[in-house]
């Protein structure tokens, strides 16, 4: 079962979260729901996301989101590390529709506010210090984080840090 392989992964990977931290310069916004330039959230964790933008192969097609997101599809098994360049094209968009099938969300392959939210009831607090530190995966598990305004940040495939933006593209 999916959720029994997360809280075993869950475990595994306890000793190994690291808290990030990073500012970000403003952006114009383009969040679809929230209105924001960025991936954010505030307070409890387990509910960030419902408000997020609209990712698919035409919004936001080209941009950190689109990154952070292909991260959750690799650490859920959907997507291979190679694949993660923050262009949603027809791999991201296939392997969206079944991480969206896995997790009971309709599977049209367009990450919006249901996809987004049913995506951060995987952010955890490994490190027990009551921010975000951790996306847990189903294969694998990422750091993740807000910085000092809320926007999540994250580390490209190539281990550079990275804000989660809808506007530009940097992560690669």
């Amino acid at each position: 079962m999916i959720v029994s392989r997360r809280i075993r992964y869950l475990a595994c990977t306890a000793a190994a979260a690291t808290a990030l931290v990073v500012s970000a310069s403003p952006a114009s916004a383009s969040g679809d729901y929230s209105g924001r330039a960025y991936v954010y959230g505030a307070g409890a964790f387990s509910d960030d996301w419902g408000d997020e933008g609209v990712l698919s192969t035409s919004r936001h097609a080209s941009s950190n989101a689109t990154c952070l997101w292909q991260k959750i599809l690799w650490a859920d098994g959907h997507l291979a590390w190679n694949d993660i360049d923050g262009i949603f094209g027809t791999k991201t968009r296939n392997a969206t529709v079944a991480w969206q099938q896995d997790w009971g969300v309709s599977a049209d392959g367009v990450v919006g506010k249901n996809t987004f939210g049913a995506a951060d009831e995987w952010l955890s607090d490994i490190s027990g210090n009551g921010a975000v530190d951790t996306y847990i995966g189903t294969d694998g598990t990422f750091n993740i984080g807000r910085n000092a305004d809320g926007n999540y940040i994250f580390y490209d495939r190539q281990g550079d840090l990275r804000v989660a933006g809808y506007n530009y593209l940097t992560c690669g």
